[in-house]
């Protein structure tokens, strides 16, 4: 069978792409713009021996599989060719066909090709060389896996702000750095901050909360496992004269003394922690506030509370190592369990696909600079990630939901205004 014969025993019909192999064999419309190339043996390789998400981004980094007529740079298309190939392989050959497969592809093509450098290893193996899902050295270790990529790799594709969350548009035309800045203000106004209080930022990133905050009078600390964001947010602190009222610590949230804060922000940082550790989680935030002191977290969830948490072998191996997403409501029922009353939650899944739309701009926009700063391999993972992501918040794969809650005291009555106090 030709390579074409093959993929074509798995596709639902006409694929809505054209896919060329590398023994001349194509299947699909020749008119078609866009086009799937499998360039050697190897990239039929990764699709036989890690089917799915997984051999598909082992392929494309390894550049044995390529999309013509898209740039490299252009994440969402080149996902969006990637995610079509994928969804159109669904159908199950009969067994003869799937016999005439297996004597075509030959026993050497069932041995896993190279790896990725980029790859980390399977969870199972990581807990074999001594860390624990979740331990503090774990979550170190994941989070500079991601994080400490390069700052001026990042500054290139997330702007000025260095936010690496969700933004808030106040309309469609708005900037990237605009819809930033509207985020802070947004957490900031739900939080009910003023000169003088005391915030906590847990998972502070590069410091854009804390600076935030620290601008209007605000006494911040921010932690944070990240070196380079740790450097990064200390240098930011120094450079607009706010080291009276902020610091960025280099400090597992764990670790935290200091107690009494005014308020808690967690702005992407649930997605890190694990869903077997939400209730702990939320308990350490309710017992750093005051009573009446508010917490706002901010979290990538899934559309809704029945499926597994883990991520996908694609986000687990190259990108969020260790990763695990929840509906909203778990994450409303473990913030209720920890002793928090709920004021308030928002789904911002629409915010999130504009904020990758404008991230993945950024990175065309520097693609050579990006190339240059971190390999092409890496440039190629970032954008593939970021196309993945915009299609899952384009198409309610993911969302983005705000949950602004209360520590109340011992009589149980709190004083946050009757009716919403911010501006959306």
């Amino acid at each position: 069978m030709t390579i074409g014969e093959i993929i074509g025993a798995f596709a639902t019909g006409e694929p809505p792409l054209r896919i060329e192999a590398y023994d001349g064999s194509a299947i699909g419309r020749e008119d078609n713009g866009l086009v799937l190339r499998l360039k050697s043996e190897r990239a039929l390789q990764y699709f036989v021996t890690a089917p799915g998400d997984l051999g598909l981004a082992r392929a494309y980094l390894m550049g044995e599989l390529e999309v013509v007529g898209v740039h490299p740079g252009a994440p969402r298309d080149v996902f969006g060719a990637l995610e079509v190939f994928r969804k159109s392989m669904t159908r199950r050959p009969d067994a003869r066909t799937m016999v005439r497969i297996a004597r075509s592809i030959g026993r050497e093509n069932l041995t896993v090709p190279p790896i990725p450098e980029q790859e980390v290893p399977p969870p199972w193996q990581r807990v074999l060389h001594g860390m624990r899902r979740h331990s503090k050295a774990r979550d170190s270790q994941s989070v500079s896996y991601h994080y400490d990529v390069s700052n001026r790799f990042y500054s290139w594709i997330l702007g000025p702000t260095m936010a690496y969350t969700c933004a808030c548009y106040p309309d469609t035309q708005a900037s990237l750095e605009t819809a930033q800045e509207n985020k802070y203000r947004l957490v900031f106004d739900k939080l009910g901050l003023k000169a003088g209080d005391r915030l906590l930022d847990v998972g502070c990133g590069w410091g854009g909360m804390v600076r935030y905050a620290a601008s209007r009078g605000v006494h911040v600390i921010g932690v944070t496992l990240s070196r380079e964001q740790a450097e990064w947010g200390r240098a930011g602190i120094e450079a607009d004269g706010l080291g009276d009222l902020a610091q960025v610590r280099l400090q597992d949230y764990r670790d935290v003394p200091e107690r009494d804060f005014d308020a808690v922000s967690s702005i992407g940082m649930t997605e890190h922690i694990g869903r077997r550790n939400y209730h702990d989680y939320f308990t350490r935030l309710h017992g750093y506030l005051r009573p009446g002191g508010r917490l706002l977290n901010h979290c990538i969830t899934r559309p809704d509370n029945t499926r597994i948490t883990k991520a996908g072998g694609f986000i687990d191996r190259y990108i969020f190592p260790d990763g695990e997403l929840a509906g909203a409501g778990t994450i409303h029922l473990e913030a209720e369990n920890a002793g928090f009353e709920v004021v308030h939650e928002e789904n911002l899944r629409q915010h999130y696909a504009y904020t990758l739309r404008d991230w993945c701009a950024n990175l065309v926009d520097h693609w050579d600079e990006a190339v240059e700063e971190v390999g092409e391999p890496m440039a190629k993972l970032w954008g593939l990630y970021m196309g993945a992501c915009q299609y899952g918040f384009e198409h309610n794969k993911i969302q983005l939901h705000q949950i602004l809650a209360v520590r109340l005291g011992d009589t149980m009555t709190w004083d946050v205004p009757l009716r919403q106090w911010w501006q959306a």
